[in-house]
């Protein structure tokens, strides 16, 4: 028993070795220059920028999902949602809003599915009520923070950090302020981003 550990301890070495052999930086990822301060104390800050109407992002969700539920303890997943249209603002609101409610988790595969599969409108504020209304949101609560001055401040920061970050498209993920992940498809990103988590975790070691 004591040998297949053994064996079983060497072999998950080697294929660790292998997938960090296949992960390039330049090519999977890239350095942020200049890397941005991080807000999540001693864990390692896991950042996804995204819109609920980006079809890549919806085909990541589902992988990043599952990757979120088993992630490891001193790692923390943040979404940003991003606003390269004002038609967007509207979604930035509504996870804002929904966030401060307490609803957000709960309607987030909802709202990728209704951009994605059902085809909903949901550009107009009233649309937008409706939609998290049927879903037993209470309306006077999400209109209440979506039109609220914090709504508005987070948007603005949003939009600053898409600047800080130099955030051309969507989906993209940046890992503890200093590495960036886009452009690639849902499988590959997960590898890459379990490599540069491993990475970032190294070199938090080191200060």
């Amino acid at each position: 028993m004591k040998l297949l550990k053994q064996i079983f301890a060497a072999l998950l070495f080697l294929f660790a070795t292998q997938v960090w052999a296949d992960v390039e930086a330049g090519r999977d990822y890239k350095e942020l220059s200049p890397a941005q301060p991080t807000h999540s104390g001693e864990k390692i800050e896991v950042l996804e920028f995204f819109f609920y109407g980006c079809t890549h992002c919806y085909h990541l969700h589902p992988q990043l999902s599952a990757w979120e539920k088993k992630m490891p303890k001193d790692v923390e997943l943040q979404y940003v949602p991003v606003i390269f249209r004002d038609s967007w603002e509207g979604m930035a609101r509504t996870f804002y809003a929904l966030e401060a409610i307490g609803q957000q988790r709960r309607l987030h595969d909802d709202l990728f599915t209704a951009w994605n599969v059902k085809n909903i409108e949901l550009g107009e504020e009233s649309q937008i009520l409706d939609f998290v209304a049927q879903r037993g949101v209470d309306r006077a609560k999400f209109s209440a923070a979506y039109n609220s001055f914090t709504m508005s401040s987070k948007v603005a920061r949003s939009n600053q950090m898409v600047r800080d970050y130099g955030i051309r498209g969507t989906p993209t993920i940046v890992v503890d302020g200093k590495y960036v992940i886009t452009g690639l498809e849902p499988a590959e990103t997960i590898k890459v981003l379990d490599v540069v988590v491993a990475k970032a975790r190294k070199e938090r070691g080191k200060h």
